[in-house]
């Protein structure tokens, strides 16, 4: 899976739509291979990352948990820590 697409689900705020669109757009990017489409595919690549991301936000407002939300500062931290021990 795509490094750049982030856990969006039990995040205290709630993930936002521009999150959940740029994570649609990473998933759109990694499935087509194109970072930008061209004119003749230009038209399908939007309307597929209008698609996830409408189906992105339908997944996370309907998924259920008795987890406590996580708290985006610690994850980000624990994020930095994995990048430090991979690349020193």
């Amino acid at each position: 899976m795509c490094r750049n697409i982030k856990t969006l689900f039990n995040f205290e705020p709630p993930a936002t739509d521009d999150e959940i669109r740029a994570s649609a757009l990473q998933f759109v990017r990694k499935l087509s291979g194109f970072n930008a489409p061209s004119k003749a595919n230009e038209e399908t690549f939007n309307r597929a990352v209008v698609e996830v991301t409408a189906a992105a936000r339908k997944l996370i407002v309907s998924l259920e948990t008795t987890a406590d939300p996580r708290n985006r500062e610690v994850e980000a931290e624990k994020a930095r820590e994995r990048a430090r021990a991979r690349f020193g």
